[in-house]
Order: structure tokens, then sequence, then C-alpha cells
């Protein structure tokens, strides 16, 4: 039975990347303008959001899977919740997702979910509804102030992508690239640090591709929004993801040297290391000029920890040129990566090209590609053994007295003392473990 009163209580799911944790913090806010309150740990929501990533296989089966399970709690409960479907499945599959799931209230894009508010009062009135409007600066305007941050915010500057990588959906599902005004993301930020974030990671889809004018009129790109941003004094650290090799310009790079605010890490996609598969991604870069690249930003900042990712099984792609992937991961020695099998994209033009790679040789390529990509996360939390770094504390630990934080290198690191969220403390790195370090505290907290 849906409901036919307001809902009082809400509860936000979001799947895939931080720019959708980013769009799901938002519309928990703006929900929380509507007198919505999230639902307590353990309890039924009324209104559920299921905030949707696109990018892997089975995107929109595994959507349909959880709403048949809230249909059937509210089934056994005698009170179904209003259903919301919203980011990029949303997008490419509305109308479909409408007629196929009747539970379902709302389908809203990402880049309409501030017109959530109005199509719940729709839906409370018995009308169902799809909007999947593309028109980004006027989501960021309705959005209401930021009012409380964790310690590690996000902020989204810049959406959608002009590079039409050939296995991607996310030029058709989040649209052009879109940079946000500089003075409406000067302005963000601030509040944010006045709601408590200490350390801001600078999200896009192509985040390197943002470009403004500063209240000057002064053209900038990203490296000149990090170095207005560092002046706030009560910030303390920044990051920024996801780039692509084609943006990264000589300002960022020496920004990495300059800033010391700008944390000692980059994540930088590559792929794959071979020239020719490369080309059929339609990636601009080579294996050769992403290795150069590299060697620029190491050279400006030596300490600094690199991240990627990987696809292996691309239509076509042979044993000899999934092991040039292999030799790139050996030169490079990547703190920390990310790795999937090919997964074809309805609509994308790698779905249809010829030589799609069985499921068996890809699932044993990723086998040997992340057995590589382990050892060297182990080998480089080994090397930070024994190194002093402050550490932003952002939770409890599991255990009476003991908290979890980030290094600047972007590490999980727990240690004991008497802390709290929010602190940046002076930590001594003492053990390293594959997925974390175990730290000693040396100097009481600092703001």
């Amino acid at each position: 039975m849906k409901p036919t009163t307001s809902p009082k209580t809400y509860r936000v799911k979001s799947f895939g990347c931080q720019m959708n944790v980013y769009d799901g913090e938002r519309m928990a806010e703006l929900l929380a303008t509507r007198g919505i309150a999230p639902a307590p740990e353990g309890e039924d929501a009324d209104l559920v959001v299921l905030n949707t990533c696109h990018i892997r296989e089975k995107a929109a089966e595994k959507v349909y899977s959880d709403i048949g399970r809230l249909v059937k709690a509210g089934d056994e409960a005698g009170k179904s919740p209003l259903i919301a479907v919203a980011g990029c499945v949303a997008q490419a599959e509305g109308e479909e997702i409408m007629a196929r799931a009747p539970a379902v209230s709302m389908v809203v894009g990402p880049q309409a979910y501030h017109r959530l508010p109005g199509m719940i009062d729709d839906a409370v009135a018995g009308k169902r509804g799809v909007d999947t409007a593309m028109p980004a600066d006027a989501k960021f305007a309705a959005l209401p102030s930021r009012r409380k941050s964790p310690p590690a915010a996000f902020l989204t500057i810049q959406e959608g992508c002009d590079k039409f990588c050939t296995y991607c959906v996310v030029p058709y599902t989040r649209g052009a690239e879109i940079s946000r005004p500089y003075i409406a993301l000067v302005e963000e930020a601030k509040r944010l640090v006045e709601a408590g974030a200490k350390e801001i990671t600078l999200l896009g889809q192509n985040v390197s591709a943002w470009t403004g004018e500063d209240d000057k009129g002064r053209k900038l790109g990203m490296a000149g929004l990090i170095r207005e941003l560092a002046k706030d004094p009560d910030l303390k650290r920044i990051r920024y993801t996801t780039s692509h090799p084609a943006d990264m310009d000589d300002e960022l790079i020496a920004t990495h040297g300059e800033v010391d605010k700008l944390m000692p890490y980059l994540h930088l996609p590559v792929q794959s290391g071979n020239d020719r598969v490369l080309k059929a991604m339609n990636r601009s870069h080579t294996a050769e000029s992403y290795l150069r690249l590299l060697e620029r930003f190491r050279a400006a900042r030596p300490d600094l920890a690199l991240s990627g990712d990987f696809i292996v099984g691309f239509p076509g792609e042979t044993e000899a040129e999934f092991e040039d992937t292999l030799k790139i991961v050996d030169e490079v020695r990547y703190a920390q990566a990310y790795s999937f099998k090919y997964s074809p994209r309805p609509g994308t033009p790698a779905a249809t090209m010829d030589g799609q790679v069985s499921k068996e040789v890809m699932d044993e390529r990723l086998q040997r590609l992340q057995a590589s990509l382990n050892r060297d996360q182990a080998a480089f939390n080994a090397a930070s053994v024994g190194k002093t770094c402050d550490v932003l504390v952002e939770r409890k630990g599991k255990h009476p007295g003991q908290w979890l934080g980030k290094s600047p290198w972007l590490q999980s690191v727990w240690f004991e003392g008497d802390v709290g969220i929010g602190d940046l403390v002076q930590v001594e790195l003492v053990e390293a473990g594959p997925n974390s370090l175990a730290g000693r505290l040396l100097v009481p907290a600092t703001v």
C-alpha cells in the first residue's frame, strides 16, 4: 500500500563513484529542508532514493532487484515506501523503469534531482513522474546551503564528459563537460569549511578539465582554483579526482610542488598499457606519453602516491597486449588502483566491436593484474612504516579508544588516543597491512 501522506523519513542509497556520494548527500540535504528526516538505523523509511550507477554490467538489473526487495518488505510491513530511482541508470532508462516497475513513483536524472521535492508532492497525490532534463547550473543554484559537513567532504566542480571513450556511458548519462562557476565553488567550499570540513576533494568526471573566470575576470584552470581554496586557513587539505591524462597542464603539475595543502596523491586512469587497445578505447594518450606525464608529476612532488584505473578484456585484447598492461604496472608501482573486467554498455561503440573476450579469459587476466596491484599496494604501505605524518580523524574504530583517519597519501590509518572526529593529529606509522596501517599518536590534536 503506497503512502498518501508526505513522507516523514528517508533513506538515500548511493552506488558507484564519489560524485554519486556527493549527489546523495545533496539530495539528503534537500529532503531535510522539507522537514524529512533520515530514518533511524534499523527502521523502514517512508521514502527510499536509489541513487544508481550505470558503469558496470547488469546495473539496471541490480536496481530492479533492490526495488523488488523494497516492495516485498513493504508488503510484509503493510506499508510500502515511496521509491525514487535517481542517478545514471535513471537517466539512461527512465521510461523503461517506470514501465517495468509500477512500485517506482519517480525517476530523476543526475542533473534534475533539485526537483525531487516537487516530484514527491506529485507522488503523494498519486502522480508518477520522470525528469531527466540536464540543466546543470540550475541544479546547483537550487540546492540548499551546506549546514553540516564531515571532516573530509566532496565538492563537485565539473560534470559531464566530452572524451567519448568507446566503453563508457558517462557522456550519455551525465552529458557534455560543464564547469561550475568559480564564485559558486569558492562560496560552497567556504560553507563546507564553516560546516566542519577540514579536507575537500574536488570532483568531476574529468575534474582537471575545469575552467572558469575569477572575480576579476581572469581565466583559470583547476590549478588556479586550488590555489584560491588553499588561502582559507581553516581548510587543511585539498584533493581531486578523477582526471584524464589529456587535461593535465603545466600549471596543475606545478601546483603539486608548490601548494602544501594539495595532498601528495594522484588518481590518473590509464586503462591499458597497450597503444592499439588505447586507440580502440579512444583514449588520447599512449603508454609512453602517460609514463612521461607521471614522471613530470613525480619530479614536482617526489613523495606522490599514484593511483589508476584498468580495464582487462577490452574487445580484441590479446594476451601480449594484456601483458603490456602488466608491464606498465611494474614500471609505475601504484600505491592504489582500481581494476575491472570490460563490461559492454548498451549504446557504446565497444559493445558491438568484434573480438569480445570470454569471461574465463577476463577472469584469469583480472586475477593476474590484481595480484600485481596488490603486491605494489602492500609494498607502498610497508615503505610507509616509520614515517611521521598528519592524519585527519574521520570516525571511531571498532574498539574503545580507537580512531580511523587518512594519511596524506590516502591510506587508512588506525590508532588509539584521546582525540575527536575532525582533529588533525600527528601519527607515527608503525605497522602495515595490505589495506591499512597502524599508527601511534605523537602530538595532541590541532585545528
